[in-house]
């Protein structure tokens, strides 16, 4: 954390090298974020580019009494969310690769999991936008309610009643679908 203000400081100070640490820590938790959002990994990767100029030039309006990544986010999201309005973007349906984020004893288990994963993800992209933002928030990148909150710009009760809609609708569809799906009803 000090080191992050210490890199803001360096940046706003025209040390524009300081940067690429900022870049270097998030870019990974922020490309997982908008690739889960488009589903596609080219779109993404523009996205998280378009997205580090975003902050890179308004790092001056950030006031660094809240959390610097909190903040980040909200202009990444924001920025992906004008873009998703601005050319009316349709979610495609790929595959995205989970086989080496998962560890498993057996292939059968890996293959359990990536079908899962897989299933999953399909459902989470038939949510409303702004619920889909907060599911990937939540179970993605492991933000806490009140960090989401602060990221789209909702108060804490709204954070949570979208989370309740969205985990509602999931295990609606997947009822509808005769499955059962430990994920959706494992979600707190």
């Amino acid at each position: 954390m000090q080191d992050e203000q210490q890199w803001i400081k360096e940046v706003l100070a025209g040390n524009k090298q300081s940067y690429g640490h900022i870049i270097n820590k998030y870019k990974n938790p922020l490309y997982a974020t908008i690739l889960r959002m488009t589903k596609n990994p080219h779109d993404a990767q523009d996205l998280v580019q378009e997205a580090f100029i975003k902050v890179y030039e308004q790092l001056g309006k950030y006031d660094q009494t809240g959390s610097f990544s909190s903040w980040l986010y909200r202009v990444a999201i924001n920025h992906c969310m004008d873009e998703f309005r601005k050319k009316r973007y349709k979610m495609k349906q790929i595959e995205i690769e989970e086989g080496t984020m998962i560890s498993a004893d057996t292939p059968e288990l890996l293959f359990f999991k990536n079908e899962e994963s897989r299933r999953l993800e399909r459902l989470i992209a038939t949510l409303p936008e702004d619920e889909r933002v907060i599911i990937l928030l939540r179970y993605v990148n492991e933000l806490s309610y009140q960090e989401i909150g602060d990221i789209v710009d909702v108060s804490l009760a709204t954070v949570r009643n979208k989370l309740h809609r969205a985990k509602k609708k999931l295990r609606e569809i997947v009822k509808r679908e005769g499955g059962n799906f430990h994920e959706v009803s494992d979600c707190r």
